[in-house]
């Protein structure tokens, strides 16, 4: 039996027109503001970060940043440095610091100078929230205002600090977080700010097999959800110094190295990773893995710049860079030959047809 055919009325032109559009090339697919990027003081972290949105690299503003990991392997220093670049670059700095460590000679290293209205030492996950929303720097055009809190994991909540048994389960604190961090996030997308907390590990005790995930960090999965960043850094390795003192060798631990990758991204390509270099006294030390950089990546026998020879020593070329203030001209060589490196693994396919 034959079919009737229906009169289908004609698509409009305007339906038509929605229908084929091509797309918008100016929708900003990522988050975060380019115009004013923080730096994190290691190149290759920058890099890392967002080297392939923006020539060097950063930490955009008008995100949430979560540098999670051990006990000291450097997330601390990763906050003052950002905090310490955010004032260098007129902006004023929020620390949230729950543990009470951040001290003056520590702060001033980085070129980090509190103010005491702008330091706390909150106990509590609102306690904390509330000073930030309530925080209202100068806005000024194209400057950005960071808010820093070291760290997460030291945060209670009320329930916890009144009742005798505590919160147990910890839900009380992950339902805060999520609660807390759905108002703040919209609050410092608008206002432009950049706000990075620092986060511990603990084992999962909930992993039911070997596939499960062998650490979580504390407060729920909120943190990690609103974050456009997360960082992750590894296992330190310590730095020993042997010197000769009074005709006998005397040893201490100057440092760390570790690994810190880009766990999570919102703003460019995840799981890339930087290796950072910390020393106790001086912070992270970029000169020192960005001379290892360049020669193992051009295949050199000797720490180079510019193609001028330095010297088989790192500690001699390190000294070279600094007295001839090579500082800049070395950051900049990194950055080009991570470029070209990066260019070499970017998917060598003509546009997808959709």
């Amino acid at each position: 039996m034959e079919r009737k055919r229906t009169n289908t009325p004609p698509i409009s032109n305007q339906l038509k027109a929605r229908l084929i559009r091509k797309p918008n090339k100016e929708i900003q697919e990522y988050d975060g503001n380019f115009g004013t990027v923080i730096n994190t003081g290691s190149t290759l972290l920058d890099l890392c970060i967002s080297g392939d949105r923006i020539h060097g690299g950063g930490v955009p503003s008008g995100i949430l940043v979560e540098a999670f990991g051990p006990s000291s392997s450097g997330k601390t220093v990763l906050l003052s440095e950002m905090a310490g670049d955010v004032q260098r670059k007129g902006g004023e700095v929020r620390f949230e610091d729950p543990e009470s460590r951040l001290n003056a000679s520590f702060a001033r290293m980085f070129g980090l100078e509190i103010e005491e209205e702008n330091y706390d030492t909150p106990d509590t996950v609102t306690e904390v929230f509330h000073n930030i929303r309530k925080w209202k720097p100068p806005k000024k055009e194209g400057i950005v205002h960071g808010i820093f809190i070291d760290s997460l994991a030291a945060l209670s909540t009320k329930m916890e600090m009144e009742n005798e048994e505590g919160d147990k389960m910890g839900g009380r604190r992950a339902k805060e977080f999520s609660e807390e961090l759905r108002k703040t996030c919209r609050m410092i997308k608008k206002e432009n700010y950049l706000m990075v907390c620092s986060n511990q590990i603990r084992e999962n005790m909930d992993a039911v097999n070997k596939y499960s995930s062998k650490d979580v960090t504390p407060g729920g999965k909120a943190v990690g959800f609103y974050s456009s960043l997360r960082l992750q850094f590894g296992t330190p390795t310590k730095i020993k110094s042997i010197k000769n003192i009074a005709g006998k060798e005397r040893e201490r631990i100057i440092g760390v190295e570790t690994k810190i990758t880009v766990f999570k991204s919102s703003i460019s390509k995840p799981y890339r990773v930087a290796p950072v270099t910390i020393l106790f006294d001086y912070g992270i030390d970029d000169i020192r893995q960005n001379l290892q950089f360049i020669k193992d990546y051009t295949g050199a026998k000797i720490y180079t710049v510019g193609g001028h020879n330095l010297d088989k020593s790192m500690d001699a070329s390190i000294k070279m860079i600094e007295s001839s203030n090579l500082e800049k001209r070395l950051k900049e060589e990194v950055i080009n030959l991570w470029e070209e490196v990066e260019h070499k693994f970017e998917t060598d396919r003509k546009l997808k047809i959709r």
